[in-house]
């Protein structure tokens, strides 16, 4: 693949993380730091974003500009697991 159209690529799916996806791992995070527990579709949805950010990473790592943004979404995914699973804990 030719550096354009990585480029390209990456532009793509940066542009999906950040206005499809980020918006909702947010609503998660919000959620889970409210004491709540995740729910199935939460979880999935997690999972679908974690192999996204996993997926572009051999681009991204072409474009450093863009390691920090992807970073920052695989500590996100982090905190909430982590704080989802205390949460669930404190629920039994």
């Amino acid at each position: 693949m030719n550096t354009l159209d990585n480029l390209g690529v990456v532009t793509v799916l940066l542009e999906r993380l950040e206005k499809q996806r980020l918006p909702t791992v947010l609503a998660i995070k919000e959620k889970v730091d409210n004491g709540q527990c995740l729910e199935e579709f939460d979880i999935d949805f997690l999972k679908e974003v974690f192999a996204d950010a996993q997926n572009i990473m051999p681009n991204v790592q072409q474009h450093p500009e863009y390691l920090e943004l992807v970073g920052k979404v695989i500590n996100l995914y982090h905190d909430i697991t982590e704080q989802a699973m205390q949460n669930q804990h404190n629920t039994q």
